[in-house]
Parts: C-alpha cells; structure tokens; sequence
C-alpha cells in the first residue's frame, strides 16, 4: 500500500514567472537548510533529453540525521538517514524521485506537477484511473494563511499577507486574496498540482511514518511558497542564464557550507 494526496498551490504569479522563481527559491531555502554536516549536497545539475521530453536533470543527496523524528533517529542505522533526490524538470511538468539505499524498494517518495495557468479548478490533472483518483485526498494551500504553518516557522519578512512587491506591485496577499485575484485583470495567476505518493515498508512503523512524511511535504510546500513569493523582487526579472550561473554558484557553496557551521533550517517535530 501506498498513500497518495494531490496539494495545490494558488499563486498570483504566472506560469512562466514562476519557471524562475522556483529555481531561484530551491537554490536559497537549499543554502538556508544546510550546515553542520547536514543538508544538500548536489551531484548532478545538467540538461536531459530522453524519449522526445527535454528539461534539466538534478541528483541530489540530503544528509537529514537531525531533521527526522528522535524514533526515527533511534531505529535508524548509520548513514541510513541519507536520501537521494532525483528531478527531471520539463517545465510546465516535473517529476522528483526520493529514495533510500539502506531501505531500497520499501522506501519512495514521488511528487510529479503540472504547473497550470488556472485557479486549481482542474480535477485529476495527473491522469489518475478512476479508482486511484477517488481515494486521493486533494489539500488546497492558502500561502496567505497563518493558521497553515507551524508557529516556528513562522517569518515576519516571508509572510504574503505583508509582503508587497515593489517590482510588481503585488501583495500583500488579505483573507479573500483569491477571490479578489479572479476579478484582476492585471495579475496573473497559476497553480502548482503536486501529486505525492509515499511508499514506507518498515514493519510496525509504515502508517506513522508514511503520515509522518506526508505532513512534512504539505510543511515544505506552503513554507516554500510563502518564500517564493515574498522573494519576487529578488527574482523577478531574471533569465534563465541568470538562474544557470545561480545555481553553479550555489552548488559550490553549499559543499562549503555544509561541512561548517551550526545545523540549520526545518527540523522535524515528534508528531
């Protein structure tokens, strides 16, 4: 068994604005999640053209020692805790692949997305057969929304509903920002469907971890797309070359900074 639920993301921000704005977004929370040995380490970054689809393929490993359970931590051997990501980002559709050589086949998380000009209205973008799509639960994220993001996280200058942007003009984001955002003809929109399956076959353990996981990615989706908008200045405006040259600086500077320093960014809590 497996267990699967469809996140969407609403944005003011259109598809091709938000091509940029992930990428840069990836490479800033990578360096603000990583120190003290843990965090990202990028292997691979270059494009891939297979089967008539064309994009850029990433392998990652993230060494998450401290940012799992204490169960977790305790049941877990040496060097176990360490997972490979791989992404092949054929924009507007994505497919990431997170795996464990430790726990091979009994350890998987897949999260495919289509990125979609529209107001997260499209049922069963991913193309699910009937009976999958019926067990699916659907969460629609509200960037805005206080109430969805723990209290730690919580960061007075990534928060939509202060932020406004001075390139763009848009934000903050009120209570009904995505009904008034259907009535403006000046911004833009899009939404992000992130399809998300998780596999845990670890005897006694598989319900609570898999529940334990997927509450970890709703965290890292709305806590990443509360700074992907709040970032837009930063962002806003650059090319993909920019976005290129970003990200082999970065790669270098997070082997730097992954060996030095104090642990940083999201830590797991007990629940």
């Amino acid at each position: 068994m497996v267990l699967i639920k469809e996140f969407r993301v609403l944005l003011p921000i259109s598809v091709e604005e938000y091509q940029v704005g992930q990428l840069y977004s990836v490479a800033e929370a990578s360096k603000n999640e990583t120190g003290g040995g843990e965090g990202v380490e990028v292997l691979k970054n270059e494009p891939y053209e297979k089967d008539g689809e064309k994009g850029q393929y990433t392998h990652k490993i993230y060494h998450l020692q401290h940012k799992v359970p204490t169960f977790v931590q305790l049941l877990a051997p040496e060097g176990a805790l360490n997972v490979h990501e791989k992404a092949w980002n054929a924009y507007p559709y994505c497919k990431t692949v997170i795996t464990n050589e430790y726990m091979k086949d009994d350890f998987l998380i897949k999260i495919e997305t289509w990125h979609k000009p529209d107001m997260g209205s499209t049922e069963n973008v991913h193309g699910l057969d009937p009976n999958t799509w019926k067990s699916t639960e659907v969460i629609n994220l509200d960037i805005a929304d206080r109430s969805q993001i723990h209290s730690r996280d919580y960061k007075h200058d990534e928060d939509p509903a202060v932020f406004k942007s001075v390139k763009t003009g848009r934000g903050p984001l009120g209570p009904n920002w995505k009904k008034e955002l259907l009535k403006k003809t000046d911004c833009p929109h899009m939404c992000a469907y992130k399809l998300v399956t998780v596999k845990f076959r670890w005897w006694g353990f598989q319900g609570r971890v898999e529940r334990f996981i997927m509450k970890q990615e709703q965290r890292l989706f709305t806590n990443f797309h509360r700074q992907l908008f709040c970032w837009m200045d930063k962002w806003f405006g650059l090319s993909m070359e920019d976005i290129r040259h970003m990200e082999d600086k970065t790669q270098r500077e997070l082997e730097q900074i992954r060996q030095q320093g104090e642990l940083r960014g999201m830590c797991a809590g007990e629940d």
